[in-house]
């Protein structure tokens, strides 16, 4: 079972399969790893103290940083994903820690998840990948439909900010140029930053 796996120079974690969408270009639709080795499959979920003790596995001064990220949105696992981050943090104060989700948190856990990022998570980034609510739901099949999902992560990004010194907006470059500026214009209007990401075959 893969819980952290290494892409480029960071370490990335896998906590979980669950998502509350179904992107149709997903990586996992076509692949069982990222990084050519590590399969992200899970048998099971890894508990707390198994994700503790894979990280002492590791020598963790080789990384730029930290990601928890694997086949599945990472704020399925909320609770015990910053229960990780706090203890990653007093290990090892100045690493920093990204969460890459699709920004439906606070719809998955039920509350304003944002302010718990507090002092835990250096930068989130969020998936945007559509410029209306329409297109998000075509292409990433949210279970709490487009308009509130849409809706749901922009408020996400707009009150993280306030608790993170990094929110970005992602986008994968399947969708045409204009999209992408659409997209990069509600990444203004929310006050945070903005990232294409290359599609891999």
């Amino acid at each position: 079972m893969t819980i952290t796996y290494e892409l480029g120079n960071s370490l990335y974690v896998n906590l979980t399969n669950r998502c509350s969408n179904a992107c149709t270009f997903c990586e996992r639709n076509f692949r069982d790893n990222v990084n050519g080795e590590d399969g992200l499959w899970l048998d099971r979920e890894p508990t707390v103290d198994e994700i503790k003790a894979d990280f002492e596995k590791r020598d963790l001064s080789k990384y730029a940083s930290v990601v928890f990220c694997g086949f599945g949105e990472p704020t399925e696992r909320f609770d015990d994903m910053m229960e990780i981050a706090e203890w990653l943090k007093q290990k090892c104060p100045d690493m920093p820690l990204r969460i890459n989700t699709n920004g439906q948190g606070n719809l998955i856990c039920g509350r304003d998840i944002t302010p718990e990022l507090k002092g835990r998570i250096d930068c989130v980034s969020i998936s945007l990948n559509a410029e209306n609510a329409e297109k998000y739901q075509e292409l990433c099949l949210s279970e709490f439909g487009g308009e509130k999902a849409f809706e749901g992560l922009k408020d996400f990004a707009k009150s993280a900010k306030n608790y993170v010194s990094e929110v970005v907006f992602s986008v994968v470059d399947i969708i045409s140029p204009d999209e992408i500026e659409a997209c990069r214009k509600i990444a203004e209007e929310c006050g945070v930053s903005f990232r294409v990401r290359e599609y891999v075959e």
